[in-house]
C-alpha cells in the first residue's frame, strides 16, 4: 500500500516538474516536495537508481525557489520520476 502512495506522489510530482518550471509555484509547496523526495529517497539509502533520481530532484525543487531551472531538465527528471511511479504499480 505504501509503495502505490509513492507511486501516486512521484507521478503528480513528475507532472510538477514537467509542466510546472515556467509557473510561479508557491516556494512553501517547492519546499515540502523538495523535502518529501530527499526524505524518500534515503529510504533508498542511495542505493539504486530510483533513489538517486528523488534526490536530484529534490535539489531541483530547491534551486526552483532560487533560480530558473532549464525546461529540459524539468522534462527529463519528470519523465524518470512519473516513469519510476508507474512502476511502483508493477
Amino acid at each position: 500500500m505504501l509503495i502505490k502512495l509513492f507511486g501516486i506522489l512521484d507521478i503528480f510530482i513528475g507532472a510538477i516538474l514537467i509542466f510546472g518550471t515556467g509557473l510561479d509555484l508557491p516556494w512553501k509547496l517547492l519546499v515540502f516536495l523538495a523535502m518529501v523526495m530527499i526524505a524518500k529517497s534515503s529510504l533508498g539509502f542511495w542505493k539504486d537508481f530510483g533513489s538517486w533520481v528523488d534526490l536530484i530532484c529534490g535539489f531541483v525543487f530547491l534551486l526552483m525557489i532560487v533560480i530558473s531551472i532549464p525546461k529540459f531538465i524539468g522534462i527529463i527528471l519528470g519523465i524518470l520520476v512519473i516513469q519510476k511511479g508507474f512502476f511502483s504499480f508493477l
